[in-house]
């Protein structure tokens, strides 16, 4: 039947076949090896013994491509972005090459050359991470054995790993910036940024966000839609989640619901310049957002910041120093896990415990600053 064993830091797997042992090395996980081990016996059962076909007679990756980002254009949000990232990165490099032909080494070569280009880690890891997409259905599909991009060593993942520092992304310091903010913006930006600074939605889908939405009653706002390209889409998680109304924004939203009238989409352009009846729906643009809180955040003097800074990211923050569940706000923010809410962990109060402080306890001081130090507490 065959076994699978370690070799180093890979799998490899041995079996029979026509009274010979034959091997076969260089799998990542060991249930990868596995099941391409349990297919090796499984075509064996059914007579399908024999070499592996040519793989001269494979087809190219960007034929095997196109098909897949037209099939990802059904299930997935970015599919629009991977696209781009094929045709202008991957497919010049790996276009031409057949599913074997691709490497670690390779991969490495595509990072190394595209950083030289002066493409952002961020941009070349997204690249990387939808060659390893790709190839996993290409494994699934029994056109290649292993996926290369699980294969890369540690220094060469290093080589696209995002240089921004999150901890140092700037956001409203205080609560009362945020008031400021907000009596400095007029009407519906006011509401807008409300919405996004006291429950953190990304832009897109406070735009999305209609009266149906809104449930003043038991203090809750669905977010199930973002505004894109000037249509309803999916949230960029993928799901529609809840977001607790803070008792600071329920006068605000109670307030805006009698004015607006309480129906429909919660903000719509201002101006409606040809529109006709039967056209689709507008919006209002981020952009509008954007220009409104500059001029709010110059009159009261603060730093320039953008949107989801003094939004979404001003939310997070606070609800972290405010001694918030990294659960729930990973839930609220609809992070994809609790590992990418933990860069607010360090704005948790009692982030260290005080003894924790005093771990290395030496006093560095001269023995003249000592002396002082003491005559001056006698004296105080």
């Amino acid at each position: 039947m065959g076994c699978v064993y370690a070799r180093g830091r890979t799998w490899t797997l041995k079996w029979n076949e026509s009274g010979r042992s034959r091997t076969k090395g260089g799998f990542p996980t060991k249930e990868l090896a596995e099941r391409v081990l349990a297919k090796i016996v499984s075509d064996q059962m059914l007579g399908l013994v024999g070499l592996p076909p040519d793989p001269k007679g494979l087809p190219f990756l960007d034929e095997l491509a196109q098909g897949w980002l037209e099939r990802r254009k059904l299930t997935h949000r970015s599919a629009s972005d991977d696209v781009g990232r094929w045709k202008n990165h991957l497919k010049p490099v790996f276009g031409r090459l057949r599913p074997p032909e691709v490497n670690p080494a390779s991969i490495r070569r595509f990072a190394e050359d595209k950083l030289a280009e002066g493409l952002k880690p961020n941009t070349v890891g997204n690249c990387v991470r939808l060659l390893s997409t790709f190839y996993t259905d290409l494994v699934e599909d029994g056109l290649v054995d292993a996926n290369p991009v699980a294969s890369l060593n540690r220094s060469t993942r290093r080589l696209y790993k995002p240089s921004h520092d999150s901890s140092t992304t700037p956001f409203l310091r205080s609560l009362d910036d945020v008031r400021q903010v907000f009596l400095r913006l007029r009407e519906p930006y006011d509401v807008a940024f409300a919405i996004g600074a006291l429950a953190g939605p990304r832009t897109g889908e406070v735009l999305g966000l209609t009266w149906e939405d809104i449930d003043l009653k038991n203090r809750r706002i669905h977010i199930q839609r973002q505004v894109k390209n000037s249509r309803f889409e999916i949230p960029k998680d993928g799901e529609a989640r809840i977001a607790p109304i803070q008792q600071s924004l329920a006068p605000i939203l109670a307030a805006y619901r009698l004015k607006s009238g309480g129906r429909g989409l919660l903000f719509r352009p201002l101006n409606r310049r040809g529109g006709r009846p039967g056209s689709p729906p507008t919006f209002m643009r981020p952009n509008t957002l954007a220009s409104n809180l500059y001029t709010a955040l110059d009159d009261y003097e603060l730093p320039r910041t953008t949107w989801y800074q003094s939004t979404r990211h001003t939310f997070a923050s606070h609800w972290a120093m405010a001694g918030g569940s990294m659960m729930s706000l990973s839930q609220i923010m609809g992070h994809s896990s609790v590992e990418v809410t933990e860069r607010y962990a360090h704005l948790l109060p009692g982030h260290y415990r005080e003894s924790e402080y005093a771990m290395l306890d030496v006093d560095l001081r001269s023995d003249d600053a000592l002396t002082l130090a003491q005559r001056t507490t006698k004296t105080g």
